[in-house]
């Protein structure tokens, strides 16, 4: 990996991204992915690069939806593995969620890569023969029927927006985590987490470990996404005016 030197003011963001583009090399992340990767870095400049006051809110929210779900499944690809997979072991741990491999740019090759990467991070992965219960065209419809194909909830860290579409038909509720407020993902989601996946997850699992069952059926039983994606947009909003405010 590169030396990135730790006194640079992006030293994270860097962090992160030489450690996509390993996993590219090692054939855990489709190329596209480095793709995805530089569009969410481009909201999250608009963000700060850091978690607003909203997105907090909703990670606090999207914790109690994991907690009161039934059956909850977090879906992982290749980007979400490469970027945080011993963090969503931790949240796998605290929430009781199972996790199921799901890719866009499938191939078996990049499945087994995945799981025994999410394995060695201590992550239990659900295995099996994948069915097309998700009316989509694309391999994203491919999934295990005791895993994503009976969830009542499905978090979808870095989702394809005609997934979440199509999932939501299904009547299953969706937990994104998203740092463009705009996308048909946000926009279709029961809830939008407009924040860094590295950033969010560890946030979600530190409130799955002190919300009480009581409490999380509270916050769960009410949910509005509308406002998380006002409230981030007006965030980005605020933070161009005091970058355009330092320039006058």
């Amino acid at each position: 990996m590169t030396t990135i030197p730790k006194d640079h003011p992006r030293y994270a963001a860097l962090l992160l991204r030489d450690r996509l583009a390993a996993a590219m090399r090692e054939g855990v992340l489709a190329p596209e992915g480095l793709i995805a990767q530089g569009r969410g870095e481009a909201f999250d400049y608009l963000l700060g690069e850091k978690t607003t006051e909203s997105a907090a809110r909703a990670e606090r929210v999207a914790a109690a939806m994991l907690l009161s779900a039934r059956r909850p499944v977090i879906s992982v690809n290749g980007n979400t593995a490469a970027l945080c997979a011993h963090q969503i072991a931790a949240l796998q741990e605290a929430s009781g969620a199972a996790v199921e491999v799901n890719l866009f740019h499938r191939t078996e090759e990049r499945m087994e890569k995945i799981t025994a990467l999410l394995r060695a991070n201590g992550v239990d992965v659900l295995t099996g023969e994948s069915e097309r219960l998700i009316p989509l065209a694309h391999d994203r419809a491919l999934c295990l029927r005791d895993g994503i194909g009976v969830a009542d909830l499905v978090l979808v860290p870095l989702e394809d927006g005609d997934r979440c579409e199509a999932l939501r038909a299904m009547g299953k509720d969706v937990i994104a985590i998203d740092l463009n407020p705009l996308s048909r993902t946000a926009r279709t989601a029961t809830l939008a987490v407009v924040d860094e996946v590295t950033r969010a997850v560890p946030a979600i699992t530190g409130h799955c470990r002190v919300l009480s069952a009581g409490e999380a059926r509270q916050i769960a039983s009410s949910v509005d996404n509308t406002p998380f994606l006002k409230e981030a947009l007006a965030a980005m909003m605020r933070h161009l005016e005091v970058i355009n405010d330092a320039l006058e």
